[in-house]
């Protein structure tokens, strides 16, 4: 959407609820209903479109759409699958990336209803949690690019 098309796709929409999974659990992204076409390095100006609590902030407050609004999106998506559910409002008091370094936060986040991970699983779960953060930064700029969350992604793979 963001690197492999000219020009970018912006999707606006990215949620559980619009990725799908194939027969070999594959994802993949649908919905492109309030999807924006947007020139490099530009950012566009947009009514408020995409789901409830996936929105990027500042495409909430200001309505100002980049790429980087899609990645907030992808780290929202990332902690509900880690956690079982949406975080909600939990995401302001989950644990910084130091706790999350220091293994603290598992038995409070992931989803409980699954069996205790194994410490190779844990460091995978460590990795994928510091993405999903890093997707969800204040600061749009020090977000990562969608790129290398895809190239980030298969690093965590926990299978």
């Amino acid at each position: 959407m963001h690197h492999d098309c000219s020009p970018l796709i912006i999707h606006r929409d990215i949620s559980s609820k619009n990725i799908l999974l194939d027969s070999d659990f594959a994802p993949h992204v649908s919905d492109f209903g309030v999807s924006r076409v947007l020139k490099p390095d530009s950012s566009l100006w947009t009514a408020l479109a995409g789901t409830y609590g996936y929105v990027a902030p500042e495409l909430a407050y200001i309505m100002r759409v980049t790429e980087k609004c899609d990645v907030y999106s992808v780290g929202i998506v990332t902690l509900e699958v880690i956690m079982g559910k949406h975080p909600g409002e939990r995401i302001s008091t989950l644990p910084s990336l130091s706790s999350i370094e220091q293994n603290i936060w598992l038995k409070d986040i992931v989803d409980q209803r699954i069996s205790t991970p194994t410490n190779q699983v844990v460091e995978k779960l460590v990795s994928l949690m510091q993405l999903a953060f890093s997707c969800l930064h204040e600061n749009p700029q020090s977000r990562p690019t969608m790129q290398q969350v895809s190239q980030e992604l298969p690093i965590c793979n926990i299978s």
